[in-house]
């Protein structure tokens, strides 16, 4: 790899000059920022990649600064021009502004909850001694900062029920610092943990167990490559540095270790992952045998030392652990291991695999609540135990609609649960489960200034390029003309196993008002149908998610519910990457892209902060075979000159360290490069923002305020908006 040009530093202090580029509709006309470029030519195999927008990667230098306050003028000059962009954000204000809760979850002698009385930037924490008295404020992130950009990431009630452990984040970034309350006085303790990223709070007697990393070097907090993950045990009224190691892979740098506990605290669970695939090693600790944590590396057992299949633990009888695991089984089942010895051969199986996928599990009342995708939607089965350990199916809970299910959290001997309800037009809702009587009964119900039975929603199939069936859901306003001149929204994600399945989508609800066609493809790389479907968009069949992308636009089309002239696409992410890859694949398909917080260069993403755990998803530029994949779909490098590009808005934020915003500003340099066409490429760089967990309500109504106004004046929408 060779850098031509040595006045780098030179050279990226002139970073920013600037033309106006003439528009035809109105008055609204784009000004590009013309970025400086540098000499750098990188040799992949025998290919040379060049990188002139290398130098946006330092995120702390002065010159990317510049540059970000410059995008942001051309950028939010264009928006303020959109003359119904204030009604579009009063509507969004009006529908936000509704209480809004989690389903309760029971510790000690309370009730804990969340409730967000509409347009609080941040959620509060809130517990009550039974379900009809008054509740009382515990927590409030809001009073953290002025603006609401401190979050809270984790909360962990001891299983006494006497503490509070707390995560927060500053500004949207991955880095969290732990804290702790006593719950009867509701006084905040002395203990501060920091440096702390993708961790549980596992309580313990009278402590918990978490995971750091070092401390990153000054300035670079951002962007620091993260390494040597480790799990410390940490006793309630000591200092950090006090803090007992429990597990580190000094041979291993780029592997994570995430733990919890049984409920019983008798084990301590650990899962060591090798990036971000589902697959993981299982180790675990017999608490009882070394109590006090005397010599905790010689305690830990191994149960599985490969990477081969996923297993997560649900709960423990006696010396038996519950897993979930997909070994033998792409759609999942349950097993029972006995840890004394953990040998597989004395593995006994609980639930065995079916049709459907197991998405989710918990353990409740001496009840499994398995949580089955069917076509991408929930459907509940309860099943008991009876005799010593066997489980039957007892019960079904019912939904009333396609949609997605959560919650069901509980001790052993619980009497109810809880869970909440939601599709793509049913706000959540909070239901109660009677452990005993089978019975559900509506415990909230919220009260949102939206008509659902106006709208309809569909789940249909079709075919993408090598004949594979993909579902997609399909929500609009009911009697909707099949005209092909509807305004579309197809949203899209395809990876990393994570499924989508529907919920309430708050911030769309002014595009459907306003007649607008909202979709929703199952690509394959996620969950949805298990494994092989994951498989299926993964590594050298990454096109494949593409391809469905592509092929759910044209099924659109072809069906008249839209038209290349009146179709927006939309990912975050993962998802960015997807309408990147789209967007230089089928320029002609689309008129609106939203690329968010999107990994839009290929061949680097491993270089930073935690980007190394994608390689188990994507592949590696430092592989020959991956290279040349990776190479092939990179959107950064398929941008081409003398191509009509649709209107494209890039969404990132200055404190993303988990797809580091260099990503987008080295891809929309590029658009602005090489856009042949008219339709304005622009970028949107939040403030004292992330890569999107703990957003707060003010900066969320903000961004979908500028992202629906693109995409109706881009459409060539005419909002009904009083």
């Amino acid at each position: 790899m060779k850098t031509k040009n040595l006045l780098f530093l030179v050279l990226i202090s002139f970073s920013t000059t600037f033309c106006t580029i003439k528009e035809s509709r109105e008055n609204v006309k784009p000004v590009y920022t013309k970025t400086a470029k540098i000499d750098h030519v990188d040799d992949y195999f025998g290919t040379k990649v060049a990188d002139p927008y290398r130098w946006l990667e330092v995120s702390d230098s002065s010159a990317v600064a510049d540059w970000v306050k410059a995008q942001n003028e051309v950028t939010f000059s264009y928006l303020e021009k959109i003359p119904y962009r204030q009604k579009i954000k009063n509507r969004l204000k009006e529908l936000w502004n509704y209480p809004r809760y989690s389903p309760p979850v029971k510790a000690g002698n309370h009730y804990f909850f969340f409730k967000n009385d509409g347009l609080q930037n941040q959620s509060v924490f809130y517990m009550q001694k039974d379900l009809d008295s008054e509740p009382e404020m515990l927590l409030d992130p809001n009073l953290l900062s002025e603006d609401g950009t401190v979050s809270l990431t984790n909360t962990s009630i001891s299983n006494d029920g006497k503490l509070l452990g707390y995560g927060i984040a500053k500004g949207g970034s991955d880095w969290n610092e732990f804290f702790v309350i006593d719950i009867d006085s509701k006084k905040p303790l002395d203990d501060h943990l920091k440096w702390i990223k993708f961790s549980d709070i596992a309580w313990y007697k009278d402590g918990f167990f978490y995971s750091r990393y070092d401390a990153p070097k000054k300035g670079k907090e951002l962007e620091s490559k993260n390494e040597f993950h480790k799990l410390y045990y940490h006793k309630i009224g000591t200092s950090q540095d006090k803090d007992l190691l429990i597990y580190e892979d000094k041979e291993h740098p780029l592997r994570n270790v995430y733990a919890n506990t049984t409920e019983d605290e008798r084990f301590l669970i650990l899962y060591i992952s090798k990036g971000a695939s589902e697959k993981n090693a299982l180790y675990f600790m017999d608490l009882l045998k070394d109590p006090n944590l005397s010599d905790p590396s010689k305690g830990i057992t191994p149960i599985v030392d490969n990477f081969e299949n996923h297993y997560s633990v649900i709960g423990n009888i006696d010396q038996k652990l519950i897993v979930k695991t997909n070994l033998n089984a792409p759609k999942y089942r349950v097993i029972l291991i006995n840890t004394n010895p953990p040998k597989q051969e004395n593995w006994k199986e609980l639930i065995p695999e079916n049709e459907l996928v197991i998405h989710k599990i918990s353990y409740a009342g001496q009840k499994l609540f398995v949580n089955y995708m069917m076509n991408a939607c929930s459907r509940v089965m309860v099943y008991e135990r009876k005799r010593y350990i066997a489980f039957y199916k007892v019960d079904e809970i019912l939904f009333p609609a396609l949609g997605s299910a959560n919650g069901f959290k509980g001790k052993k001997d619980d009497r109810f649960v809880f869970y909440s309800f939601t599709s793509f037009v049913i706000p959540t809702t909070i239901y109660r489960y009677d452990l005993k009587t089978k019975q559900t009964t509506l415990f909230k119900r919220p009260k949102i200034e939206f008509v659902e039975s106006d709208y309809q929603t569909t789940q249909n199939f079709y075919k993408s390029k090598d004949g594979t069936e993909i579902p997609i859901f399909i929500v609009h306003k009911k009697g909707l003309e099949l005209n092909g001149n509807n305004p579309t929204y197809l949203y899209g994600y395809g990876g990393f196993n994570i499924s989508i399945t529907p919920r309430f989508q708050l911030h769309l609800l002014p595009f459907l008002e306003n007649g607008g066609v909202y979709a929703v493809p199952n690509l394959r790389g996620g969950g949805e149908y298990g494994e092989e479907w994951h498989k299926g968009g993964m590594l050298l069949n990454k096109q494949n998610v593409f391809d469905d992308f592509i092929a759910a636009a044209e099924y659109l089309i072809e069906q008249k519910y839209t038209s290349p002239d009146k179709l927006a696409i939309s990912g975050r992410s993962n998802g960015g990457l997807l309408v990147g890859a789209c967007m230089t694949q089928r320029p002609d398909l689309y008129k609106v892209a939203l690329p968010g917080v999107g990994v839009m260069d290929m061949l680097r993403f491993h270089k930073f902060t935690i980007g190394w755990a994608w390689v188990s998803e994507y592949g590696s530029s430092e592989d020959s075979t991956q290279f040349f994949n990776l190479y092939s779909f990179s959107p950064l490098h398929n941008v081409a000159g003398n191509v009509n590009y649709p209107a494209t808005l890039v969404t990132t934020a200055d404190h993303d360290d988990r797809v580091v915003p260099a990503h987008s500003f080295k891809f929309i340099s590029t658009l602005q490069e090489k856009q042949a066409g008219t339709a304005p490429v622009l970028i949107r760089i939040d403030t004292k923002a992330g890569h999107g967990a703990g957003k707060p309500t003010s900066k969320r109504i903000d961004e979908w305020t500028d992202v629906l106004s693109f995409v109706f004046y881009n459409l060539g929408m005419e909002p009904d908006i009083q």
